[in-house]
């Protein structure tokens, strides 16, 4: 097992808000007034009508792989007991897509279009990290 800590997210000022969200194991991303979409990673305007009036609100955690990749080599020593591991791109029921870990499968039972849920990494500093699991 390794002794070095998974790193902890570092929230820049627009993401502060969907990572004390993810501490309390909650999914939340902006929303625009004007156009209702969400979008990830959080700005501080809607990347899809330019309107810089939004609210945070929480989504399902509930989507698909879009894509992913299989990382069998260790690029982080905190990371070494779990080679091979998959860092996906999720595409979420509410549309917007990101990268994670999936967690739950065997890295060769992960396929583009698995349903998936968010899940989460609670780590030993306080933050918690989403990550899916299979649905």
């Amino acid at each position: 097992m390794s002794d070095t800590a998974k790193p902890e997210p570092r929230p820049a000022p627009e993401s502060v808000l969907f990572w004390e969200a993810a501490r309390r194991h909650k999914l939340e991303l902006p929303q625009c007034s004007a156009c209702g979409k969400h979008w990830f990673p959080p700005t501080r305007a809607c990347p899809h009508c330019l309107s810089a009036d939004f609210a945070w609100s929480e989504v399902s955690g509930r989507g698909e792989v879009f894509s992913f990749v299989i990382y069998d080599r260790v690029y982080h020593p905190a990371f070494a007991d779990e080679v091979p591991y998959v860092v996906a791109l999720i595409e979420l029921a509410e549309g917007p897509r990101m990268i994670s870990g999936i967690t739950g499968i065997a890295p060769d039972d992960v396929r583009c279009g698995m349903k998936v849920r968010a899940v989460f990494d609670d780590r030993p500093g306080g933050a918690s990290v989403p990550v899916f699991a299979p649905a």
